[in-house]
């Protein structure tokens, strides 16, 4: 089967420019696959690099070295060397990033912050409302908050409106930043189910989690990533 995702010796070092020039070194040889309904979780301590390879897997982080390669709308796009345009395109119609802040514009109610990648897509406004209004609803978001921007919200909430974000569109590949940090039990409960839903879709994923319990439900295989960063 081919690989969704398929690092090669990534790396990633940070220069502070404030401090004369002083190299951080994050992770090196970084290497590993994930493939069509697979979750890998990237386990560590907290400084060990997890975040980091999730950014460079999304671009945001740009690699000093290595192979970072994306099967995108059939071909395979090295993000480690690949052009800005290339990088948007990818994100847009190819890989879901769930962070652990929610990022939305000021003002905008919530129902249209959780619908707002699938209209960018090219789903009509009343449909994708309606699909991000199961997913509020699922995840506990009541319906009198949804004309409200989620900055009202408290974090707990916040990290709800953000799931169902990063979970409404159909993408192949989907990365996910501690997606159940701030949440109680019953809605961990749905997190796991939506992730378990997305896996019998196809979707390949990429997952930070320091719950136990989570991490046995939801990992397919374990990447201890300790020893990229020991490496460095």
């Amino acid at each position: 089967m081919n690989a969704m995702i398929d690092i090669t010796n990534a790396e990633k070092t940070f220069t502070m420019h404030l401090q004369g020039g002083v190299e951080l070194p994050v992770v090196r040889g970084v290497s590993f696959h994930v493939v069509s309904g697979e979750c890998v979780v990237l386990s560590g301590p907290s400084g060990a690099g997890k975040s980091s390879i999730l950014k460079m897997i999304f671009g945001n982080y740009r690699c000093d070295g290595g192979r970072i390669g994306i099967r995108h709308q059939g071909t395979v796009i090295d993000l480690a060397i690949a052009e800005p345009r290339q990088v948007l395109s990818v994100r847009r119609s190819t890989i879901g990033y769930v962070s652990q802040f929610l990022r939305a514009v000021p003002r905008v109610a919530t129902i249209d912050v959780v619908a707002e990648p699938l209209i960018v897509n090219g789903i009509v406004r009343a449909e994708a409302r309606a699909q991000a209004g199961t997913l509020l609803r699922r995840l506990n978001i009541p319906e009198r908050l949804w004309a409200l921007p989620p900055s009202t919200f408290s974090g707990g909430e916040q990290q709800r409106v953000n799931i169902a974000r990063g979970f409404i569109s159909d993408l192949p590949i989907l990365l996910l930043d501690e997606p159940t940090a701030s949440l109680d039990a019953a809605n961990r409960a749905v997190v796991v189910e939506l992730i378990d839903q997305k896996k019998h879709q196809g979707v390949a994923m990429v997952a930070i989690v320091h719950d136990d319990e989570i991490r046995h439900l939801i990992a397919d295989r374990i990447v201890d990533v300790t020893s990229f960063a020991s490496a460095a």
